[in-house]
């Protein structure tokens, strides 16, 4: 089968840049390893900000249907020392410039925006080769080809298949790690934590660890207890026995208040690891003909509250650019390339650095963490041409 634009991967990055080429009557095809849009649960809370993810959903024409999914009031922020003490109790300012809504809720009203057939799940790139001119070779499991004569978008995360048709970079262990949990009902059977999380998001940050949570639907708490660490450490940890994973978890917590900690071991799930992993901040590549990549493939950061929105306007941008240059790939790759790199770059160099700044107790002790910290999340003003990110600080900082 022949095809003129491919995307691999149907998260919320492909699935924008088929809806938006939709728009402007563009035909393209998304193949997804994932064997339906049921096939696993799809993450937490998104905050979509009117900086960049809301620019997308524009280009989309999908605002109205987007603002039926936001929870009202999950802009609310609170932060906690590890001792239970409320260090900030910032409320939903009402203003609708970072709505959460449920990640798995926005992937689907994406699918549903999109023309029968467009989507192919079940479709697991095993392979993907150049044969000259522009034209590449897709492969997968299941022993089927595709040629593609146009246009191959690389939309399939971090360890995407397509990156090393266009560079060599490979993710890196970040130096931490993620562990997942869920307190379901929470307001009924566990009380003091649902109060202590509030009604929006909860951050008890220290040294080298926080805990982070989301309320999400009918008083779910979804937590994020973040460790930094050797990787080894982690895989060390049988995750399978899950009683035992979760005291070795909350063992790193010890002296933090129980109504904290039970985010851990009073958790309805088993805890899962997720290892942090990023690609080299700013990199690039020289233009190779007829494929390019976005979201994790392109700009792959820890999380930081910005991975699903820039996802989305790269898919929103390069589905305008090849709309507005419909006889010239080359050139609508080059515009949407040489605005992507430097906003992906400015994204990481936030995650990385923004919110270590600012005067306080000594720099690399726990009070200095905590102040800059709170600084930034209670910043007014912007402090880059992104938007204030003093206004939404951590919100939806894993949500993955």
């Amino acid at each position: 089968m022949t095809t003129d634009i491919t995307i691999i991967g149907a998260g919320l990055g492909g699935l924008t840049l088929a809806r938006v080429l939709h728009v402007h009557g563009i035909p393209a095809t998304v193949y997804e390893a994932e064997s339906s849009p049921a096939a696993r649960a799809q993450g937490g809370l998104l905050d979509i900000h009117d900086y960049n993810g809301q620019l997308a959903l524009e280009a989309a024409g999908l605002m109205e249907e987007f603002g039926g999914l936001v929870l009202e009031g999950r802009q609310a922020l609170r932060i906690l020392e590890p001792q239970g003490r409320v260090l900030l109790d910032q409320p939903d300012d009402g203003t609708g410039g970072r709505p959460e809504v449920q990640r798995g809720e926005l992937r689907q009203l994406l699918l549903d925006s999109l023309p029968a057939g467009t989507v192919r799940w079940g479709h697991k790139v095993s392979g993907v080769r150049a044969l000259g001119g522009g034209r590449h070779e897709v492969a997968f499991a299941d022993g089927a080809t595709i040629l593609v004569t146009g246009l191959l978008v690389g939309a399939d995360g971090a360890w995407s298949r397509v990156r090393p048709l266009v560079t060599g970079a490979t993710p890196a262990y970040a130096g931490k790690a993620v562990v997942e949990t869920y307190l379901f009902d929470s307001d009924r059977r566990h009380p003091a934590t649902a109060e202590a999380v509030g009604g929006g998001m909860m951050i008890a940050p220290a040294p080298d660890r926080e805990i982070v949570a989301h309320r999400e639907r009918a008083g779910t708490l979804h937590a994020y207890v973040g460790i930094n660490g050797p990787m080894e450490w982690f895989t060390a940890i049988d995750f399978g026995d899950a009683r035992a994973a979760s005291a070795r978890i909350a063992g790193e917590f010890e002296g933090w208040a129980p109504e904290i900690t039970a985010l851990i071991t009073r958790s309805d799930t088993p805890p899962v690891l997720r290892l942090l992993h990023s690609l080299p901040r700013g990199q690039r590549w020289e233009r190779v003909p007829g494929v390019t990549l976005l979201g994790d493939a392109a700009h792959l950061t820890p999380p930081n509250g910005e991975g699903a929105n820039l996802a989305m306007l790269d898919g929103a941008d390069l589905g305008r650019a090849l709309a507005a240059h419909p006889g010239d790939l080359e050139a609508a790759l080059a515009v949407y390339e040489q605005a992507m790199f430097p906003r992906s770059a400015e994204a990481a160099l936030f995650a990385g650095e923004e919110m270590h700044e600012g005067a306080g107790p000594e720099e690399g002790s726990g009070e200095h963490d905590l102040f800059a910290l709170i600084s930034a999340l209670t910043r007014p003003e912007p402090s880059s041409s992104w938007g204030s990110w003093g206004s939404w600080g951590f919100q939806g900082f894993w949500g993955f």
